[in-house]
């Protein structure tokens, strides 16, 4: 006779019929695993299509003489890039692009830089100060490259006005060289230190307020602070817009090609830049190859820098992680000693006690 008690221990031990998923389960279980690539998918797609293809059949084209008519060429080998090199105009519009990228550059992180630390204070309307920073990037390149144009006219542009008002000679801002570099990244800077900014303030806001409590009640000034808990705490994105500000600088087009009627760089090439030399030879001179391969240098030329960059950022988040290992270190120790502070008060006051005590029952013994 089974009893009650191993009729249900028979049921427990007795094998399972294993459960059969359906094509309503596999279709779930697939979805689970291909639903992100499915998400991602149309970015890669489109950055294949434009940006991907784009760059390799470049890269092709740059070692032909291609003819767009016809879209054939006669392979050539490295003679494009012989070529290109050995052209002074290369030199010039290098030498101008570096120069106008260091002029826009450097300057605008600064001013990004003051300009980010007076929003982080507590004042007044900070959500219209913080829009009408980025004011400037919301207009056309083209625009802002008119209108500075005309600010920097060498006859009756607005900037010569005032200088002869105050008796300084009228500046040739499109004959001299340096000055029209000095005239074109201060368009620049114009349109892209409101960008630059609103990026420096959100990392400034992330910096911990304790840091700067802690420096007030150490005595530290404001400019105290700035530089010793600031700009510390925002060299990675000070990285960040240095790369960026790299590449858009290199690959500078619109601010130069608007500054004058013409459209070329000027009469000798003043302010000539690698972009707007490249644009003359594709679509002025019909020399799709040459053009490619100034491309080619051209990119070869920021991913360097970019390569450079990268070490350099590399090397700033070790120095970041050893520094916040370094703490977390000190963090311990310090609530080491604290706890061992603790336990030497509590363990005084114990002896406390035990004198007090002690002193007490003598007191009493010698009454009686």
């Amino acid at each position: 006779m089974t009893t009650p008690t191993s009729a249900s221990a028979q049921t427990r031990t007795a094998p399972r019929t294993p459960k059969r998923i359906g094509f309503g389960g596999r279709a779930s279980t697939w979805d689970l695993k291909l639903s992100p690539y499915l998400y991602i998918s149309p970015f890669f797609i489109l950055f294949f299509i434009v940006g991907l293809f784009p760059l390799g059949y470049t890269a092709v084209i740059s070692f032909m003489d291609w003819d767009l008519v016809r879209n054939s060429g006669e392979f050539v080998g490295f003679d494009q890039y012989i070529a290109v090199v050995n052209d002074p105009k290369f030199w010039v519009a290098l030498r101008n692009t570096f120069s106008i990228f260091l002029l826009s550059s450097v300057p605008q992180l600064i001013a990004a830089i003051f300009i980010a630390a007076m929003l982080d204070q507590n004042i007044r309307a900070k959500t219209f100060w913080r829009m009408g920073v980025l004011l400037p990037y919301v207009m056309a390149p083209v625009a802002v490259a008119l209108i500075f144009s005309n600010m920097f006219g060498d006859q009756y542009g607005i900037i010569n006005t005032w200088l002869g008002n105050i008796g300084i000679e009228p500046i040739k801002w499109h004959s001299n060289a340096f000055a029209s570099h000095i005239a074109i990244a201060t368009m620049v800077n114009f349109r892209w230190t409101g960008y630059n900014t609103l990026i420096l303030l959100a990392a400034m806001q992330a910096i911990p307020r304790d840091y700067y409590e802690a420096a007030t009640v150490d005595g530290a000034g404001k400019a105290r602070q700035f530089f010793a808990i600031t700009l510390p705490s925002l060299r990675p994105t000070l990285i960040f817009v240095i790369i960026t500000s790299t590449i858009g600088g290199l690959q500078i087009f619109d601010e130069p090609r608007m500054y004058d009627q013409y459209g070329t760089g000027g009469a000798n090439n003043q302010w000539l830049t690698i972009t707007l030399w490249l644009y003359d030879i594709g679509w002025g001179r019909w020399d799709f190859g040459r053009a490619a391969a100034l491309a080619w240098i051209l990119f070869l030329i920021i991913l360097v820098i970019g390569v450079i960059n990268l070490f350099v950022t590399q090397g700033l988040v070790r120095d970041e992680g050893s520094r916040n290992a370094a703490t977390k270190r000190q963090i311990r120790e310090a609530q080491k000693s604290a706890r061992a502070a603790v336990a030497a008060d509590r363990a005084a006051d114990k002896t406390v006690a035990v004198v007090s005590h002690s002193r007490t029952a003598d007191t009493e013994e010698v009454t009686r």
